[in-house]
This record gives structure tokens, C-alpha cells and sequence, in this order.
């Protein structure tokens, strides 16, 4: 066993469920721990109202599956419960994961049916991963989701995220990433920004204002040290004279103000006149205030520059889980299916294509058994790609930008209709072969 440090407070090992450790310390008796098993993630249905799913949290998936390991701390407390027997801790104290893992990149859309990811391996080594996978790919997939819909509804005009104050305190690092990777131009989360690259912007709260003795003394010290481009926060007061004084501390090269509560379509419009009335043509506006895809869409013929967005991105905007399941598909080359009703699954490895007209409109997701793979057209394209090989990634995994730039891609190639916000039928049908 290799030496662990016993007090590792990143690991992930203890995210396994303790159902999965049942089934373990089961296989493992009886012997049926080491059949060779495929797993599958998958969503049986869209979140009501949605016509498209975005995948994010892959990356993280593979991060956390490589470093997967059982602490000194973690088979402690495990012995200490008693939730496994000695042979089962020993067992767990050796763990690497030494399989394979396939699934669809970060940004790629998935609709009901798609098998998102495909673990490979023993059911032992495969069967403890379900809870880190499933959480992973839950929330980061809603997230994109519904970010993909703001910025689908923003049309080019830039989004911050700012939800950080609204979800846990991982959860909020994780929230910025899978929303940066649906579009969103920048975040207000600084670890984010650390740890993942993404640009950081930020202005003041309300706070800031209350704390200085004058509005105009609050702009100045802020304009003092961040100079005239930077965002002024105006309606602590009112608006208007907040504006007029934002102008004159700054002068008309002001970079922006920010309006954060009130009927934000009214008040960019009448900032608007104002800002060009007193010779701040460029000063951008910049609105917030519990925000969602809907109210961005509302705002479309408005004159705002920029929004921040917080709860209703990090909470998936009513759609906190994308739904996903973990379930078993294959046992030594058999098939093996769930019947159960309203949650039947099908049985066997599958992948999947997507068919697209001449255009480069997508007509129809195809998932398929592996090992008998359909003709591919001349516009079709697989979807699933390799992610992990024996246990360790595989080299040159897709960046965060270029799920980026696969996203925007996979946007464009939808029917008209697939974009619309109204609830509706899947984006393009999903057909199993």
C-alpha cells in the first residue's frame, strides 16, 4: 500500500455511498467483484422545459477518478463504523482504478439516452465510483445547461458570472467553470480564476457605498484607486442623481455603472438617455439582479451592455440536478438490463453518432451496441472519445476552451426551434439501434 498522509481533506473516496460499499464487500465474498463490468451514465429524460442538455464535469470526472484513493484516514473511520469487513478495508486500502473510460466531451450536447460515459473495468473497482461520477456530472451538466441558455439568450452581449453567495463553497468553484464553459464571458469567483484560468471581473456592493459618508465620496475613492473604467454601482440611492454624480467624479470616459435592483429594462433605458445626455456615450451598462434566462431574453431590446447573473446559474435555474444515472450494462461481454418500470435501461455497451444534414443541421443522436457500429455517413460524427486508458487519462484531453468552442459549434448545428426557451420536445430524437 502506498503511503498516504491520513489527513487529506480533498479526498473523494468517502463521496462513495455506503450502498456501494454493501455491494462491494458482497462481490467481493462471493467472487463476482472481479467479473468484468461496463457501467454507463446516461439521463432518461430532459429537465421539464428543455429541449437540449450540455455535458460538463467530464475533466473533473478523470481528475477525480485518478486521484481516487482510500486515506489512512478515511479506512480509520471506515474500521471504527463498521460499515465493511477486514478483507473489504483491505481491499479498499489498495484501490487504483485500473480500467478504462470513454464519454462525450465537455460541451457536446446529450439528450435522453445518451451514454455520457462508459466506465470499463472490474464491478468492484467500477461499483465505488458511481456517487463521485454522478455527483460530478449532476451539477456541472445543470449548471451548463441552464448557462448555455443565458448565454444563448444574451445574444454576444457578455455575462459574469456571480453566484458564488448563493451555493456551497466548492460547489461555487465548480459552478464558474461549467458556466464559463457555456459561454459566459468572465467570473467573480477568484479561485475559479486560480485554479481553472477563467477571467475574473468584479465590482463593489452596496456595502461599500453605505460605508462611505456620500455617494460622490464612495465613486471617487473607488475611481482614486481603480481608475475612470471601472463599473460604478448607482442605485444605492437613486439613480438618477447617482448617475449624474458618477459622471462628474469620473468624468464622460467612465467605463460603466451597474444597476442591481428595480425594473432593470426601464431604468438601462432611461440610464441610457442620461449617460448620452451628459456626453457618456460609451459608458456601458451593466444590469444584475436575479437574473435567469428568461429575464436576459426579456431584456434583449434593451440598451445593456453586460449582465450578472448569480442563483439562477448555480442552481441550474430551476434544474439543480441534470438527472443523470450510473447503471449497469454489461457482465463479462452479457448484456444485463434494469426492467423496472419508468426506469427500464438498456443493456450492453453502446455509443452513439450524431446525423447531420448536408448543412450541418443535426437531424437525429444514433446510439448504437459497440460492437456493431452503423455506416458512417458522410456528415454523421462519433460523439463519444477516449478518456481514460488502464487507469490514467489519456494524453492531450480536450482543454476548458475548446469545450468552449465545441459548444458554440454544437449550438449552431440545432434546428431553430431547439433553441427556444418555451418547453418542447427534445432539440433532435434519439433513436437506439
Amino acid at each position: 500500500m502506498a503511503e498516504q498522509s491520513g489527513n487529506n481533506d480533498n479526498s473523494t473516496a468517502l463521496l462513495t455511498d455506503h450502498y456501494e460499499l454493501t455491494m462491494l464487500g458482497s462481490a467481493l465474498a462471493d467472487g463476482t467483484g472481479e467479473r468484468d463490468c461496463v457501467f454507463e451514465v446516461f439521463a432518461r429524460r430532459l429537465p421539464a422545459g428543455r429541449r437540449y442538455g450540455v455535458v460538463a464535469g467530464t475533466a473533473r470526472v478523470v481528475d477525480a477518478i485518478t486521484d481516487f484513493r482510500f486515506t489512512d484516514a478515511e479506512i480509520a473511520q471506515l474500521e471504527t463504523t463498521a460499515v465493511v469487513d477486514g478483507d473489504t478495508l483491505s481491499w479498499l486500502a489498495d484501490y487504483e482504478f485500473s480500467g478504462d473510460v470513454d464519454g462525450y466531451p465537455e460541451g457536446e450536447l446529450y439528450f435522453p439516452g445518451s451514454p455520457i460515459l462508459t466506465v470499463r473495468g472490474t464491478f468492484a473497482e467500477c461499483v465505488v465510483l458511481e456517487t463521485v461520477a454522478l455527483s460530478i456530472l449532476n451539477h456541472d451538466s445543470a449548471v451548463a445547461s441552464a448557462a448555455a441558455r443565458m448565454s444563448s439568450a444574451a445574444h454576444g452581449r457578455p455575462i459574469i458570472e456571480m453566484g458564488g453567495r448563493r451555493t456551497h463553497e466548492q460547489a461555487a468553484v465548480a459552478a464558474a467553470r461549467a458556466a464559463y464553459l457555456a459561454g459566459f464571458a468572465t467570473t467573480s469567483n477568484l479561485e475559479a480564476g486560480r485554479r481553472y484560468g477563467i477571467p475574473t471581473r468584479g465590482t463593489v456592493a452596496h456595502a461599500f457605498m453605505l460605508l462611505h459618508d456620500s455617494e460622490e465620496a464612495a465613486f471617487r475613492a473607488q475611481i482614486d484607486k481603480m481608475g475612470v473604467d471601472t463599473t460604478l454601482l448607482v442605485d444605492t440611492y437613486d439613480i438618477t442623481a447617482g448617475i449624474e454624480t458618477a459622471v462628474r467624479v469620473a468624468g464622460p470616459e467612465l467605463g460603466a455603472i451597474r444597476i442591481d435592483s428595480g425594473d432593470v429594462g426601464v431604468l438601462a433605458r432611461k440610464a441610457r438617455e442620461q449617460l448620452d445626455s451628459l456626453g457618456a456615450s460609451d459608458t456601458r451598462i451593466v444590469v444584475s439582479g436575479d437574473l435567469d434566462e428568461h429575464a436576459i431574453a426579456a431584456l434583449r431590446a434593451e440598451p445593456v451592455d453586460a449582465y450578472g447573473v448569480g442563483t439562477s446559474v448555480v442552481t441550474g435555474s430551476g434544474a439543480p440536478t441534470a438527472g443523470m444515472v450510473y447503471k449497469l450494462v454489461e457482465v463479462d461481454g452479457r448484456p444485463v438490463a434494469k426492467r423496472s418500470e419508468h426506469k427500464a435501461s438498456r443493456g450492453g455497451r453502446k455509443s452513439a453518432l450524431r446525423r447531420h444534414k448536408p448543412t450541418g443541421t443535426a437531424l437525429e443522436e444514433v446510439v448504437y451496441p459497440t460492437a456493431k457500429p452503423p455506416e458512417l455517413g458522410e456528415h454523421d460524427r462519433e460523439l463519444l472519445i477516449p478518456l481514460m486508458r488502464a487507469g490514467q487519462p489519456v494524453d492531450e484531453l480536450p482543454t476548458l476552451e475548446d469545450g468552449r468552442q465545441r459548444l458554440r459549434r454544437a449550438l449552431v448545428s440545432l434546428p431553430w426551434e431547439g433553441l427556444k426557451l418555451s418547453g418542447g420536445d427534445p432539440a433532435i430524437p434519439t433513436t437506439f439501434s
